[in-house]
């Protein structure tokens, strides 16, 4: 369906990609994988005509329609919710006009030879209408936009109302509602709940029948709908046939493989070159130092791919906090509204968190999680009942608000210096490098870091501080797959207590041991693990 052949690919100095292939076949569901400034976006780029090769070629079969969602979503107003989603599908609507209008001239009379070119024209287009779902557009515009929580009260609100997050949701449901040929998905998961997600693996799963090509943050997502991953790394491009756990593991037995050809590799050119030093002077041994000069031209050198380090940090002990942590009592929280009335968000929690527990907060778009955060965090103070923090607890609070505090004069080496004044610049650059900020990283002004970069700042801050209470928001946004394990393992590591929200189910699954939903205003609490919460409450997530 597109082949991309030997394609090249480079800003400057810094090359992306030499001589690489890669094919999207009909129906096959792929997973894009690859470190940051790897050049993943820029396969979608190139595969969309947005950006040009350097050498290769692209080719894509005749009359293909590709579908691209990117985080840059663009300009919306001037339409409906549901009108904007069904504009995206210009050509389909304009397919079916030009049906009418077949059909309208198909009554008037026509020589026989027109009518029959008509009558293949129309049989054509017809077909092309039906492929590309046109009898059923605003039925699956509606029915998208739902799954992607904007419901039937919302459809006819104008696009401009809605907020960065909703317009990204929008933008989806275009590119959805499209049903194009192609679907290329860059972070569909960004700015979706739980429920969200969910509904959109589903679609993907049963209703959508074409090629996938993807990247997500989302674990679970990605090893639920893939059956390939395609790493771009290293300036090369290399397939795995199988998930994203497969590629884990298979990564690891390929990179163990290489380690040892190279090292067989480097054994063999040594004894060579010893030889080639040894008798390069003796007359009696040219032709056989000829030879080997010759066989040593020729061998094509193993290169073993750059691997990031994986730097542990071992974080001091918290002081250890009271047996109970924070106490709640029929909890309530309420915001004023423009017309002067108030918004309940959520009432009558009451419960407790205890020493060492890791708590998930859960609950559908809007139920007041990270109100109840805020409110345990005193950021917002309770409109009815009362929160009471035990003894000798120290509370670290984490939002994506946090982000915004930061200092965007100072370098990330500054940034954590500050909050650990008394440690050595060695351990300093440890914790950073823990974080991924390596080497020249370190100097980097917070100003010039991506949303992904400034979340590891943030975390690494507030983890280097003597807290025993951590309280997430969301912590897991903004982060690759790579920097959520990092997190992952740890918060697993802290011996102090966390509550969190976060819509990564892997996350969650690895993380927690109880769990408090949200549910229509009401606080219900389960006594075991996120897995044992989704049974319980018949969530199948």
């Amino acid at each position: 369906m597109i082949h991309l052949t030997n394609i090249s690919k480079q800003y400057g100095s810094h090359v992306l990609f030499k001589q690489a292939k890669l094919q999207i076949l009909p129906g096959s569901r792929s997973g894009l994988v690859g470190p940051n400034g790897a050049g993943k976006s820029t396969i979608f780029r190139l595969i969309t005509g947005e950006e040009s090769l350097d050498g290769g070629e692209i080719s894509c079969a005749k009359r293909s329609v590709i579908g691209y969602f990117s985080q840059d979503v663009g300009e919306m107003s001037g339409r409906s919710a549901l009108d904007e989603v069904v504009a995206a599908s210009e050509k389909v609507v304009a397919l079916g006009e030009q049906i009418t209008s077949m059909e309208a001239a198909m009554c008037e009379p026509m020589d026989d030879d027109a009518l029959a070119t008509l009558l293949e024209r129309y049989g054509d287009a017809q077909a092309e209408f039906e492929h590309r779902g046109g009898y059923d557009l605003e039925t699956r515009a509606k029915t998208v936009l739902t799954g992607l929580g904007i419901g039937p009260q919302d459809y006819d609100r104008p696009v401009e109302s809605f907020s960065g997050g909703w317009k990204m949701r929008i933008a989806l449901a275009k590119i959805l509602t499209l049903n194009p040929d192609v679907l290329l998905l860059d972070e569909p998961t960004n700015h979706l709940d739980v429920e969200s997600i969910i509904w959109l693996e589903e679609w993907l799963s049963t209703e959508y029948k074409g090629a996938l090509l993807m990247t997500s943050h989302d674990r679970d997502f990605m090893n639920r709908l893939v059956t390939r991953i395609i790493e771009v790394a290293d300036q090369a491009i290399t397939t795995y046939s199988g998930n994203y756990d497969f590629y884990l593991r298979e990564r690891e037995v390929r990179r163990e493989q290489l380690l040892a050809s190279f090292k067989r590799q480097q054994e063999m050119l040594a004894r060579d070159e010893e030889f080639i030093a040894r008798f390069a002077a003796r007359a009696s041994h040219a032709a056989q130092v000829q030879s080997r000069v010759k066989k040593l031209e020729k061998i094509e050198r193993i290169q073993i791919p750059s691997e990031q380090k994986k730097v542990k940090f071992d974080f001091q002990k918290p002081p250890r906090s009271g047996d109970n942590v924070v106490e709640f009592t029929d909890l309530g929280k309420s915001w004023p509204q423009s017309d002067g009335g108030v918004k309940s968000v959520f009432s009558h929690a009451s419960g407790l968190v205890r020493r060492n527990e890791k708590i998930a907060v859960v609950g559908v778009n809007g139920a007041g999680k990270s109100t109840f955060l805020k409110v345990l965090a005193e950021q917002t103070e309770a409109s009815d009942g009362k929160v009471s923090l035990g003894a000798n607890v120290h509370v670290g609070y984490f939002s994506q608000h946090a982000m915004d505090l930061l200092d965007l004069r100072k370098t990330v080496f500054d940034t954590v210096q500050a909050v650990m004044p008394q440690s050595s610049i060695g351990v300093v650059r440890n914790l950073c490098a823990a974080f991924l900020f390596q080497g020249d990283d370190v100097d980097k002004r917070v100003s010039t870091l991506s949303g992904g970069e400034k979340s590891r700042l943030v975390l690494a801050t507030l983890l280097a501080r003597p807290v025993n209470f951590l309280i997430l928001d969301e912590p897991t946004n903004h982060l690759d797959i790579q920097s959520r394990a990092i997190l992952l393992e740890m918060l697993q590591r802290f011996t102090g207590t966390v509550i969190l929200v976060s819509h990564d189910r892997h996350f969650l699954r690895s993380l927690v041991n109880r769990v408090f939903e949200i549910d229509h205003g009401e606080m219900l609490s389960y006594e075991g693990d996120y897995s044992y919460y989704l049974e319980k409450s018949a969530h199948h997530m």
